[in-house]
C-alpha cells in the first residue's frame, strides 16, 4: 500500500519560491546545527552543508533531522533507496505497481500511476518531515511503501533496529553525473544562471553532491546487502534496463508477493513494465505538465533514461577520472560496474 500525505497530495502550481529552494522556514534545531557544519557550493541553491559525512541543502537537511527523530518504522515497511538520478522515478512506479496489483489492476484506466506522479504516489519520507512542525499521518494498511535518498548511516534508529525491507538501486556514476547535471540546472532559479559542467564535475569528484559523496552512499547499502540479504536487496540500474522481466520478478519475490502461474500466463510482468516504462511514464499527461508539491517541474524528471549517455557529454579525461575514483573507492568491496 502506498502512502500519500494529505499535505503533499495536491499537485498545484508552486508558489513564487518553491519548497526545495526555501531556506528560511527551518527549525531552530536545524538552524543551530547548520552554523557548526562544513559547507560548500550547492548544486541548486548557493550552499550545501555536510552532516554525518553527506551533503544536503538546508530544506533537505531539516527533513533528514526530523526523519531521524520522529519516524517509527514497522517491520512490514518497504523502503526504496537511491542516490539522486539513479532511476528513482522508475523504481517507485514499478514497486508501486507490483505491490498494489490486486487493489489496482494494471490494465485499469483509473490506475493511480495514470493520475499521479510517482513521487506523489510513493513519497520521499524525509520530504514529508521537511516542513517545520510537520507531523505526517502514517496510519495506513501495511505494507507501507516509502522512498528516500538518505544514506544508510543517517537512517532513523527505528529502521536500523527493525526488519524493514530495503531496496537500493545504484547507477553508473558517469551516467548519474550527466543526469544530475541536467536535472539540477533545470531546478536552479533563473537569476542564479546555469552551472558549468566542469565546475560540477569537480564538485562531484570530491564528493560534494546531493546526499553525496556518491560512492559512500552506494557502499553503505552494498555492505548492508551483503550482511542482511533478506532485508536489503541491491540492484543496478543497468541490469534493470538489460533484464527488466528478471528484475521485476526478483522484486516481487523480495516484497513477498511473487507472481502466480496465472499472472505469468496473463502477462502481468510485461503489463507492469509497459505501464512503468520510461516512454509510458514520460508521455503521461500527469508527468508532462505542472509541478510536484515540493515545487519541482514534473517534466524535469524525464530526460533520456539511457545507459551510456555519458559518452555524448564527458571528455575522455573526465570519464577516465571517474573510472579511477570508482575503482579506488570500491576496491575490496566486491562491487563493480
Amino acid at each position: 500500500m502506498a502512502f500519500v500525505n494529505k499535505k503533499f497530495s495536491m499537485e498545484t502550481i508552486h508558489p513564487s519560491l518553491p519548497k526545495y529552494l526555501q531556506n528560511f522556514e527551518v527549525s531552530e534545531e536545524c538552524n543551530d546545527l547548520i552554523s557548526s557544519l562544513p559547507k560548500d557550493r550547492g548544486w541548486v541553491v548557493p550552499i550545501m552543508y555536510q552532516y554525518q559525512g553527506f551533503w544536503h541543502h538546508t530544506w533537505q537537511l531539516q527533513g533528514v533531522l526530523a526523519f531521524q527523530k520522529h519516524f517509527l518504522a514497522q517491520d512490514t515497511d518497504i523502503l526504496l533507496v537511491t542516490a539522486p538520478k539513479s532511476g528513482t522515478t522508475w523504481l517507485k512506479a514499478i514497486s508501486f505497481a507490483i505491490i498494489n496489483r490486486i487493489q489496482y489492476p494494471i490494465a485499469s484506466k483509473n490506475h493511480p500511476l495514470l493520475k499521479n506522479n510517482s513521487h506523489v504516489v510513493v513519497p520521499f519520507v524525509e520530504q514529508l518531515y521537511a516542513d517545520d512542525n510537520s507531523n505526517p499521518d502514517f496510519s495506513e494498511t501495511p505494507p507501507r511503501l516509502f522512498a528516500t535518498h538518505v544514506p544508510y548511516v543517517s537512517l532513523p534508529e527505528s529502521i536500523h533496529n527493525s526488519k524493514v525491507k530495503i531496496v537500493y538501486m545504484c547507477r553508473n556514476p558517469k551516467d548519474l553525473f550527466i543526469s544530475a547535471f541536467h536535472f539540477t540546472n533545470k531546478l536552479r532559479p533563473e537569476h542564479m544562471g546555469t552551472n558549468s559542467m566542469e565546475e560540477m564535475f569537480d564538485l562531484f569528484c570530491k564528493g560534494v553532491f546531493l546526499y553525496g559523496p556518491y560512492w559512500d552512499h552506494v557502499l553503505g547499502f552494498w555492505n548492508e546487502s551483503l550482511k542482511r540479504p533478506k532485508e536489503v536487496l541491491f540492484l543496478k540500474y543497468e541490469e534493470m534496463k538489460e533484464q527488466p522481466t528478471t528484475q521485476v520478478r526478483k522484486l516481487a519475490e523480495f516484497y513477498g508477493c511473487p507472481f502466480t502461474p496465472e499472472e505469468e500466463k496473463e502477462g502481468i510482468v510485461d503489463a507492469i513494465l509497459g505501464l512503468c516504462s520510461f516512454e509510458s511514464l514520460s508521455n503521461m499527461e500527469v508527468n508532462k505538465k505542472g509541478y510536484l508539491p515540493t515545487g519541482e517541474m514534473k517534466q524535469a524528471y524525464f530526460r533520456k533514461g539511457e545507459v551510456g549517455d555519458w559518452k555524448n557529454h564527458l571528455t575522455a579525461e573526465m570519464a577516465e577520472k571517474l573510472d579511477m575514483i570508482t575503482e579506488c573507492k570500491f576496491q575490496g568491496s566486491g562491487l563493480k560496474f
